[in-house]
């Protein structure tokens, strides 16, 4: 092999091993990306405080601490007070299950929050919301078709995470519809997903084993 040969082979390779590189780092870094913040804390690591707001949300939700309530117990008073909003907010808001269960989707998806859409998507359609509905919300579509109280819901919804206000014949329509506490309720189960989704995309939530993400990331 002569020289001339021996210097094509040397750039060649470091060619190959340059444009390996992004692949490489770039895996390291979506791998650290996915790397749950907060995860489940060990039972004899938690703190009395923390093992008492355990036990009292299992009591209540008749579930052991999942979702974004494993970050929260870092908090255990925070932890306990968000359950109790949710508790209104999810089982006894005035907009009825299958509008509720709509703004949940919406919000997660605003969010691009991949627990909360898997957790609720089959919840709402069983609660009735159509298949092609929560598809369109999925892609980021205003849904076609939409009954009356579903259109209602989701211009105020949409407006307020997007535009962060909203308009008057929006307001109108939800207050015709709802009446005052509809819209409130409405507004609170929008703010309380918004909470939990902060909480769960800042500390990486991550998704049950063995469950992939449900919704296509928006280009970031």
């Amino acid at each position: 092999m002569n020289n001339l040969q021996h210097e094509r082979i040397s750039v060649l390779a470091q060619d190959l091993r340059l444009t390996a590189l992004p692949d490489l780092y770039g895996g390291i870094a979506q791998n650290a990306a996915n790397k749950d913040r907060m995860p489940p804390i060990a039972a004899d690591k938690l703190t009395d405080a923390q093992k008492k707001a355990a036990e009292a949300f299992a009591e209540g939700r008749g579930y052991a601490v999942r979702g974004p309530f494993v970050p929260l117990i870092r908090s255990p008073e925070v932890m306990l007070r968000a359950k109790q909003m949710g508790d209104y907010l999810r089982f006894k808001s005035t907009l009825g299950p299958r509008l509720n269960e709509m703004v949940i989707l919406i919000t997660a998806r605003e969010w691009t929050q991949q627990y909360e859409w898997h957790a609720h998507h089959p919840i709402a359609l069983k609660e009735g919301l159509r298949r092609e509905i929560a598809d369109a919300i999925a892609e980021g579509h205003r849904p076609a078709g939409m009954a009356e109280d579903e259109e209602i819901a989701y211009d105020m919804a949409t407006e307020i995470l997007r535009q962060k206000r909203v308009s008057d014949p929006t307001y109108a329509r939800a207050l015709a519809r709802f009446g005052e506490q509809g819209v409130i309720d409405l507004l609170g189960v929008v703010g309380y997903y918004n909470f939990l989704a902060i909480v769960m995309n800042a500390t990486r939530t991550g998704m049950p084993e063995g469950v992939a993400e449900p919704l296509r990331r928006y280009p970031e």
